[in-house]
């Protein structure tokens, strides 16, 4: 059975949306078509990534990261997972800013997840992974 974490949103997201539409709107307001279209069309694109956005760990034991319909699912099997650890970009007076789940594959490359779950991500992660990692 295939288990799905959603995406969460991140508040440099939120940041994002808001500076985009922002500037959809002054070139809608100043009489820019052109570039009013191109800010609305990435405006698109960014909620369709952000709201799309899943982790689905397969009873074949991959991991699949899915960022909306204009990207493909990148596959891993869960057997090239070497490490599982939480991490934050800063933090400021104790609070991090920004919490993500780092996976570390043999080949060297990482991902940067931010499933809504976290415990239930990694719990489901060690579970179904065939072999163990380090969990941080």
């Amino acid at each position: 059975m295939n288990r799905t974490f959603h995406a969460r949103l991140l508040p440099g997201h939120c940041l994002l949306l808001l500076l985009v539409a922002f500037l959809a709107v002054w070139c809608l307001w100043e009489k820019r078509p052109v570039l009013a279209a191109v800010w609305c069309l990435w405006l698109v694109l960014l909620i369709e990534r952000l709201i799309h956005t899943t982790y689905t760990l397969t009873s074949e034991g991959t991991l699949c990261i899915y960022r909306g319909r204009f990207s493909r699912c990148r596959e891993r099997p869960l057997s090239d997972i070497v490490s599982v650890e939480r991490a934050s970009s800063m933090q400021i007076a104790g609070r991090a800013l920004v919490r993500y789940v780092l996976v570390r594959y043999s080949d060297g490359k990482f991902d940067a997840l931010s499933p809504v779950n976290e415990d239930e991500f990694i719990r489901v992660l060690e579970q179904r992974s065939p072999t163990s990692f380090s969990t941080k």
